[in-house]
Parts: C-alpha cells; structure tokens; sequence
C-alpha cells in the first residue's frame, strides 16, 4: 500500500535503533536471564528463592532486576504473601506463557544440538590455529 513500508522496502528510512518494536522486544526476551527464568516459570509458579538456586551463575540483583523488567512488560506476576518472612512468588502471565513456549523450543533445540555446537567449535578453532601458523 502506498506510504508505509514493508520489509522488504530497502529505500525506506532505516528505523533508529530504539524505535524499532523487534529490537526492544528482543532485548527484553533475548538475555540469557530472561530465557532461563521463562523457560523454568514455564513449569508453574517459583519463588525468589528457587528461581536464585536453579539458575546457576546469577546474582540476586540480577535476579532482581530481570524478574522487575519481565514484569514490568507483563510477562510474569509478582504476588507477595503477608506472611513472616515475606513470601514472594513469580508466575508468568497468558503473555508469558504463549513466549514460555517458544523458549521452551529453543531450550530444547540448544539441548539436543549442543554436541554438534561443541564439535563445530573444536573443528573451527583447531582450524584457525594451523592457519595461524
């Protein structure tokens, strides 16, 4: 139609980065963070606590801060309970759960296809140092 652009278009204006909608969503979804967190709040329902203990590596502030971001775009709720201490739980929103899914194919893909990921690597890297020599 006339006056909007497709993909496709490659004489259109180039869309800056922070106005274009992929990007933003795929900074927000695309984190190795967020992934993990999805992909586990895919499984029901998580407290701080056990989410900090299954992803190996991540901090509490990280925690933090990826849980605020995912909820602030709706992708999961926060539900704290009244109770001595305070009892905080994450589940993810029908938004998360239809993403849920997808991470949960990715998941799955870098699962099964790791071994070949490891061997390509090997290969080139072994590659690059007799080229290098």
């Amino acid at each position: 139609m006339p006056g909007q652009t497709t993909i496709a278009d490659t004489s259109a204006t180039p869309i800056a980065p922070e106005d274009c909608p992929v990007r933003d969503v795929l900074n927000r979804i695309g984190d190795k963070w967020s992934v993990l967190v999805l992909n586990l709040l895919g499984d029901g329902s998580r407290r701080f606590t056990e989410l900090r203990n299954d992803i190996d590596g991540i901090s509490q502030r990280m925690l933090t801060v990826t849980l605020r971001g995912l909820e602030r775009d709706g992708l999961l709720t926060r539900t704290v309970h009244p109770v001595v201490p305070p009892r905080v739980d994450y589940e993810l929103t029908e938004l998360g759960r239809s993403l849920s899914e997808t991470i949960s194919s990715l998941v799955a893909w870098a699962e099964e296809n790791r071994p070949l990921i490891d061997r390509s690597r090997t290969v080139y890297d072994q590659s690059a140092l007799e080229s290098a020599s």
